[in-house]
């Protein structure tokens, strides 16, 4: 699949009984087609994969791919902490349709950088979906080095980088790795219009969970090297991503859902919203309506 433009990661729906919310769960997905996302990240980090039981990671996944029906693209999450077992979820993920295997590196058991090459090459030979590496060494405890990156950048199966580390030095060393079939994508909403200019070509975001059209439009700007409109648009955004990045993700961004009626709560360890961020909802709510009606209609090429 051709990676660029916005990415959505996708929030996972609970009902009130704290099963899934499947028809809020297709609202999302036919909201994120409407907007001109390119493409959604089903069971990431932000859609709670650690807590979904196997049955539900299949749900979600199977009417993702239903309700998309190829307008736009569906990237399943995959990484796990041991290489056979991320090799065995990317293969059902494959099974359900998925296009493309978002894998972050294995958190907690800290690999080597020579270990990641191993972990990644395994999984791309034996996975049967094209990887995305996926690098955000705040959450996992271990940080794919760019060096590490140009040894897996272009070998067989292995599509893109979600790169979430924000320094621009970074990207600076990340740049030269980008090719028409090895895409740079941003992982950190508040610096993707900083990483666009150094190279990347999309963003995988939170964000654009509540602001999807927003982001298409500035994704589309962003390629259309309409540097003055990224600026503007991404300056007002910044109090969105203020609020997503108060509380660990994704407990600001559920809150913000539920307002809109996606789904209500989260699973344990993860708590509710505290009351003093809760009181800034309504106004969030009223840039996010702003925002997504002030944005161009976009439709994904």
């Amino acid at each position: 699949m051709h990676l660029s433009g916005s990415i959505t990661a996708l929030a996972t729906p609970f009902s009130a009984s704290g099963g899934l919310d499947l028809e809020a769960w297709v609202r999302l997905l036919a909201r994120q087609v409407e907007a001109g996302s390119r493409a959604v990240v089903v069971a990431g980090s932000t859609g709670e994969a650690a807590a979904l039981e196997d049955s539900e990671y299949e749900a979600l996944l199977r009417e993702a791919v239903r309700a998309s029906a190829g307008r736009i693209g569906v990237i399943a999450g995959t990484g796990l902490s041991n290489t056979a077992r991320t090799i065995a979820q990317t293969r059902r993920a494959a099974a359900l349709g998925a296009q493309a295997a978002l894998v972050v590196t294995p958190p907690y058991v800290r690999p080597t950088q020579a270990g990641l090459v191993a972990h990644y090459q395994a999984v791309a030979a034996e996975g049967g979906l094209p990887v995305i590496l996926y690098n955000v060494p705040t959450r996992t405890g271990v940080d794919l080095l760019p060096e590490t990156v140009a040894r897996l950048a272009g070998q067989p199966g292995i599509i893109g980088l979600k790169e979430a580390v924000a320094d621009p030095a970074r990207w600076q060393a990340l740049a030269p790795l980008a090719a028409p079939g090895f895409a740079l994508l941003s992982g950190d909403d508040p610096t993707c219009a900083a990483a666009f200019r150094q190279g990347a070509v999309g963003v995988v975001s939170v964000a654009s969970n509540l602001v999807p059209r927003a982001f298409a439009a500035l994704c589309a700007d962003a390629a259309a090297c309409r540097w003055e409109a990224v600026a503007a648009r991404d300056a007002l955004l910044a109090p969105l991503y203020t609020f997503l990045g108060a509380a660990p993700n994704p407990i600001p961004l559920k809150a913000a859902l539920t307002a809109l009626g996606f789904g209500q709560g989260l699973r344990l360890p993860l708590l509710p919203l505290e009351p003093a961020l809760s009181a800034e909802l309504p106004a969030l709510l009223a840039l996010i309506a702003r925002v997504e009606t002030e944005a161009p209609a976009i439709r994904a090429a």
